[in-house]
């Protein structure tokens, strides 16, 4: 891995923090992702599956994770079982895991290789009552391929029918949420990597560049600070291609007057960073494009402080909304009319505003959290307003990644990060 060793302290209190939740005579299992083919012999760089990273540490394919908290031995109240390295594996692919080392990564003392799993499993059934299934219900899945979790659930379904059934997502999504001291630094770590490659593009945006090498300056800062890739699929949008919200195509050549809507973050240790900026292609703003990104700035400054303990993520877009409706009608975009003749499913600002603020941020860019729960210390948000402009050739977004605190303003994680004019303007003109 590239990330530095994560103290195995934080997996543990993790586990324990999930097994709390658990029933008693009950087992959960979670299972690593596949290594997905792509094609002939090639397949896609592997990721783990972010919920048995969070409650193990172990990063590796063909993982699996058992918690049975009353289990009788209490060697088996957490037990992994792991890929076992044999002389093909140490010559073509390098080792993997020993049992050592999964204990100095995971704090978990008892691993199995993966063909003593079933006997083990058996085993432990027969104290258990309940089993618990890990599913993606996050709000937000479109899930169209068997993963290697749910054909684990099939295998423990069809060979222990009788078993009792719950849900483990919920408990994970309650969670993965509120994030302990540990995770902020590596999310601290991953927005501090962000930094170092934006300030790299803003040394390197000039006439003629194209959109696609300012997505190349970004990785190649990332990948020498330990970041092994995006945490996400960056957009980089010049001129009107900032008004397509998902654009992903980075094929554009970036011209004198046009603004750069950058959405891009760093990974680190699987955690994610997630940020958007709007620059001059020139070095400078013309003053029609000051007027709309200090706008946008306004709204993201006010509603980063609606950031607090107690906040219903619901009640807190609506009133983004009206911090938005204000600054539009303030520039010109909308007028009493509009806001008069709107409704509660179309406000009126939701034309130049159509996404929502904030998401919960963390393992996942888009991360675990129930959004019916009020908003507590610890939980991470995102802040990302923007205003699209398709007539007049440009949109413009500005995102920070927040951290909530129980007293005193919420922290921006990417307060380092260049936002106002003045300062972007003076490091592009240097």
């Amino acid at each position: 891995m590239k990330y530095q060793k994560i103290n195995s302290k934080l997996f543990i209190k993790n586990r324990g923090n999930f097994m709390s939740r658990m029933e008693s005579s009950s087992i959960a299992f979670f299972n690593s992702n596949d290594i997905y083919p792509v094609s002939a012999d090639s397949t896609l760089p592997f990721e783990q599956h972010r919920d048995i990273f969070y409650l193990s540490g172990v990063d590796q394919e063909e993982s699996v994770l058992m918690l049975c908290p009353g289990a009788s031995n209490p060697n088996h109240k957490e037990v992994l079982f792991l890929k076992e390295t044999d002389e093909h594996i140490a010559v073509w692919e390098g080792p993997k895991l020993n049992k050592k080392q999964a204990f100095e990564t995971s704090g978990i003392k008892t691993v199995y290789w993966l063909n003593e799993m079933e006997k083990v499993i058996s085993e432990m059934m027969q104290e258990c009552k309940t089993i618990y299934y890990n599913h993606n219900e996050h709000y937000r899945a479109k899930i169209e391929t068997e993963t290697r979790e749910e054909r684990f659930n099939k295998w423990l379904e069809n060979k222990f029918p009788k078993k009792k059934k719950e849900r483990s997502n919920p408990i994970l999504q309650h969670y993965r949420s509120i994030k302990d001291p540990i995770e902020i630094e590596l999310i601290q770590k991953a927005c501090d990597i962000t930094n170092k490659g934006f300030r790299r593009v803003l040394n390197f945006v000039r006439d003629g560049v194209w959109e696609y090498e300012i997505e190349a300056e970004f990785i190649h800062e990332f990948l020498r600070n330990r970041s092994k890739k995006f945490a996400y699929t960056p957009i980089i949008a010049s001129g009107n291609n900032a008004n397509i919200l998902h654009y992903i195509e980075n094929n554009k050549k970036c011209r004198d007057g046009e603004l750069i809507l950058m959405d891009v973050g760093a990974e680190y240790a699987n955690y994610s960073s997630d940020m958007t900026r709007t620059i001059p292609v020139s070095g400078r703003y013309s003053e029609r494009q000051k007027e709309i990104y200090n706008a946008v700035l306004r709204v993201k400054n006010d509603a980063t402080k609606m950031l607090i303990p107690g906040a219903d993520w619901k009640e807190y877009h609506v009133e983004v909304g009206k911090l938005m409706t204000s600054e539009l009608l303030g520039i010109g975009l909308l007028d009493k009319a509009d806001v008069q003749n709107q409704s509660d499913e179309k406000p009126a600002y939701k034309k130049y505003f159509m996404h929502g603020t904030s998401h919960h941020m963390g393992l996942d860019t888009h991360d675990y959290g129930l959004l019916e729960e009020p908003m507590v210390e610890n939980m991470i948000f995102t802040v990302e307003p923007g205003i699209y402009l398709p007539d007049e050739g440009f949109g413009v977004r500005l995102e920070d990644d927040v951290l909530i605190q129980s007293s005193g303003e919420p922290i921006n994680l990417m307060n380092d990060i260049p936002t106002e004019i003045e300062e972007i303007e003076d490091i592009m003109n240097k």
